[in-house]
């Protein structure tokens, strides 16, 4: 025994090493398996009690924790603004989509000209990051819908796409989250989105694959009963983007 009544099997944490063994083997397995728990981002119910100031805050102090842990120099001029700097890009940039207050509004106008053919917004751009290791995923996104009398701005579909790729994610969760709005702001389920995607977790550690991407699509009513619908919408997406 130590003489703070600690066993010599044990460490500080009063694990035993094989138990932080176990646990971390776990912990990399689950990271690895990019497996989500609901459809819904885990938040606690008091996610947004603090104020954006509050939260930067707190998150620059951790930060600075962090960094020092590492051994930097946080006298030096290049490092010392970094803390704040990395609290406010998590609360106001790639985060942000964690705030309900956030979430782009969307009207909808009447579909005056009856276009009832599908419409296809592609190649929109996914900024977002691996909810297990806070490294970025970086892709496409192809959505589409079949008006059911009501169409959306264009802009508002990126607007979409971008709101819930600014938060912790898995593409899987993601997928369906854009799907799932876009169901209910256009009121129709005739809806497709396909995500293709870069994770840095693949590319810059495990495995280190730097070639891979990961494809996961959601198909709502016509676009999963009839495969004419589908395959028109899967050529459209595969063909070249428009020059400008």
């Amino acid at each position: 025994m130590k003489p703070n009544g600690t066993s010599l099997n044990t460490r500080s944490n009063g694990h035993h090493p094989a138990y932080d063994l176990l646990h971390d083997i776990t912990v990399d397995e689950i990271g690895d398996d990019h497996v989500a728990s609901s459809i819904e981002t885990p938040l606690r119910d008091d996610a947004f009690d603090l104020s954006d100031e509050a939260k930067m805050d707190l998150i620059e102090g951790h930060f600075r924790h962090i960094m020092n842990i590492l051994g930097l120099d946080l006298t030096d001029d290049s490092l010392k603004g970094t803390p704040r700097r990395v609290a406010k890009m998590y609360v106001k940039e790639i985060f942000s989509g964690l705030d309900p207050a956030k979430k782009p509004q969307a009207a909808l106008f009447e579909n005056k000209y009856q276009y009832n053919e599908m419409l296809v917004e592609k190649g929109i751009t996914v900024h977002s990051h691996c909810e297990h290791h806070f490294v970025p995923i970086i892709g496409r996104a192809h959505v589409a819908y079949i008006s059911s009398g009501k169409v959306i701005g264009l802009s508002k579909l990126n607007r979409i796409v971008q709101y819930f790729a600014k938060r912790p994610q898995v593409q899987e969760r993601l997928t369906v989250q854009i799907a799932n709005e876009l169901k209910t702001v256009l009121e129709t389920e005739d809806v497709a989105v396909v995500i293709d995607a870069r994770h840095l977790c693949v590319s810059m550690r495990g495995v280190q694959d730097v070639n891979s991407s990961t494809v996961t699509v959601h198909y709502g009513g016509k676009f999963k009963s009839d495969e004419a619908t589908r395959q028109e919408f899967l050529r459209h997406v595969s063909e070249p983007t428009a020059a400008l």
